[in-house]
């Protein structure tokens, strides 16, 4: 398997400046072009995939949109746009054109400077006689403000159900920006994961893009496929988005040179990687790496003195390949020594030498209040009681060969006698509930000194963290801790806009689902708070006082007709400072 190198990152970078117009203000004409405006109108086309803004920073932002010619043998066209301070564009800051085509696949992004700190714009795109519809988009502030309100969403598969999470979160008020924390698509052809009810709902894949994505043709198809969603149109227009990838943009549990869904027959992974990215740049609203920046993804956005947001790429840069429970399994059961030692392993990485370096030296200049690290896995410690993951690995197997309700209870009742010191309790009791293992090798805990560094480079520093996580699909709260007990800082995880959750999988009876997520929450110590079984989005809100999470839920994605479910939503919130750095249930 080739190696996929900095030098093949730098490429990718490199291609896609070309992909990105600069406007600095008026320029005083739409259009550049010799044609003449006969012809420019003779040349239908369509704006069918929305406008987007994306990376604002306090005095620029990236805006995004897509062509589609109705001459699919055109190879070039010209777009023009207009950004003003209103919505009817009477006051016009900045307008300009460029010429996009068939090599960045009709897409064009400007970076918009020389704008205002804390101030709303709006924009639009002119092509061939048609107009797209208008977004709107604020910078970050400089002086001091009293709040930073980000959603926070990921997971989004479209053959799986609506995006009725994406509507919600365009409905919500005040928004600063959408942190989506990655797997914006999914690779799967027709028939793979939870698409079994995509023909019903309406949302089968086409049939010029139902395989497996392997190609850059195959990527750009299906991020065209989901950008026809107006739900998910709407929120792109409504607010500036800041994104990362996760492995489902390339391929499910990939690494740095590989991925478990990339097999023989499927081609050179580099290839493929390469491909996965460059459309993944071409169709989000990203600002792409430059000659003189090679730090590719990561970045860091500053809310004035309140809020340093640090976006990771947790996924594909640095990521060492995960470790694999099966090859821990003897026939005397799981090696957890050998597991415990490859776990403690200092040369594993989930985030690179380059990056990590990168990520602490942002920490230690940066004075914001809070430290916000927005990236795609679990950070907090996953140790599950080893009975219970074999169970639910069992039952993901095996549907019903497991009575997870049952052993629940068991492992609970256990917990409670062990809390309140039983001296009744056997050593053969206690093990059940004292032999830990990581729930999920994927995530962090797969990852541990790493991990303990991180935390070790918060406490030192003195700072107020806040961990945003995705990939789950579903709702989580957590302390985070170093190996002896020190409170760092909080993580957050948001449930998936339509990707399925462990309801999928722990074969529960709808009245049981609460009780589960009581049970989990008291059988893993820094847990605080999950919910199982429910498509949604975070609303994160921070002020020099506290950072507050506000979980929201729809009922359904199965249905066109849903409401947002109140009765399961869910609220904590952390304040800053030495020892108040923990979470608290406000509801």
């Amino acid at each position: 398997m080739s190696r996929f190198t900095r030098r093949d990152f730098l490429r990718l970078s490199l291609a896609t400046v070309g992909t990105v117009a600069i406007s600095t203000g008026l320029q005083g004409c739409l259009s550049s072009s010799s044609n003449s405006r006969a012809d420019e109108q003779a040349r239908q086309a369509a704006f069918l995939h929305g406008v987007a803004s994306g990376d604002p920073l306090q005095d620029r932002i990236m805006i995004w949109t897509r062509v589609t010619p109705q001459d699919t043998d055109q190879r070039d066209i010209e777009i023009s746009w207009e950004v003003a301070s209103d919505s009817e564009f009477t006051d016009l800051l900045h307008d300009g054109s460029f010429t996009t085509g068939a090599e960045r696949d009709f897409t064009l992004k400007v970076d918009v400077l020389n704008l205002l700190p804390g101030q709303s714009y709006y924009y639009r795109f002119h092509c061939a006689g048609a107009t797209s519809s208008t977004g709107s988009m604020r910078t970050l502030p400089a002086a001091r403000v009293d709040q930073v309100r980000l959603a926070v969403l990921s997971c989004s598969n479209f053959p799986a159900g609506y995006f009725h999470v994406y509507a919600e979160a365009a409905k919500v008020e005040q928004l600063d920006a959408v942190i989506h924390l990655g797997d914006y698509i999914y690779e799967y052809g027709a028939g793979g994961y939870a698409s079994e009810d995509a023909q019903a709902l309406g949302r089968q894949l086409p049939a010029d893009n139902a395989g497996e994505l392997l190609t850059l043709t195959d990527y750009r198809r299906r991020y065209a496929l989901y950008r026809t969603d107006p739900d998910l149109q709407r929120l792109h227009a409504s607010v500036p988005w800041i994104l990362v990838w996760d492995d489902h943009e390339v391929a499910n549990d990939a690494w740095r040179e590989g991925a478990e869904n990339h097999n023989e027959g499927d081609g050179d992974f580099a290839e493929r990687k390469l491909a996965a990215l460059q459309a993944y740049f071409e169709w989000q609203p990203i600002r792409p790496a430059s000659e003189h920046d090679e730090e590719t993804l990561y970045r860091r956005f500053d809310f004035a003195d309140l809020v340093s947001l640090h976006m990771l790429d947790t996924r594909i840069i640095g990521r060492d390949e995960q470790l694999d429970f099966t090859n821990y399994l003897t026939a005397g059961g799981m090696d957890g020594t050998r597991l415990a030692a490859d776990l403690a392993d200092t040369d594993r990485t989930m985030l690179g030498l380059q990056q990590l370096d990168w990520l602490q030296t942002q920490l230690a200049t940066s004075t914001a209040t809070w430290q916000v690290l927005g990236q795609q896995v679990l950070m907090g410690r996953m140790l599950v009681p080893a009975e219970m993951l074999a169970a639910i690995l069992a039952t993901m197997t095996d549907p019903g060969s497991t009575d997870i309700t049952t052993l629940l209870t068991e492992l609970v009742t256990l917990k409670v006698r062990q809390q309140n010191n039983d001296p009744t309790l056997t050593p053969q009791e206690l093990a059940r509930i004292t032999t830990l293992i990581p729930y999920n090798l994927d995530a962090w805990d797969g990852y541990a000194y790493e991990r303990e560094v991180l935390l070790e480079t918060c406490a030192n520093l003195n700072k107020n963290l806040v961990v945003l996580a995705g990939d789950t699909h579903n709702a989580w709260a957590s302390d985070l801790k170093t190996v002896d007990g020190k409170q760092v800082g909080v993580e957050l995880a948001t449930a998936s806009v339509s990707s399925p959750g462990l309801e999928a999988y722990l074969d529960l009876p709808p009245e049981m689902i609460q009780p589960a997520e009581q049970a989990i929450t008291m059988l893993v110590d820094d847990l605080h708070y999950l919910n199982v079984n429910q498509r949604g989005f975070m609303v994160v809100t921070l002020t020099q006082e506290q950072a507050r999470a506000d979980w929201h839920f729809v009922d359904t994605i199965k249905q066109s007709d849903y409401r947002m479910d109140t009765s399961r939503s869910h609220s904590l919130q952390t304040l800053p400072g030495a020892g108040q750095r923990h979470l608290q249930v406000l509801r």
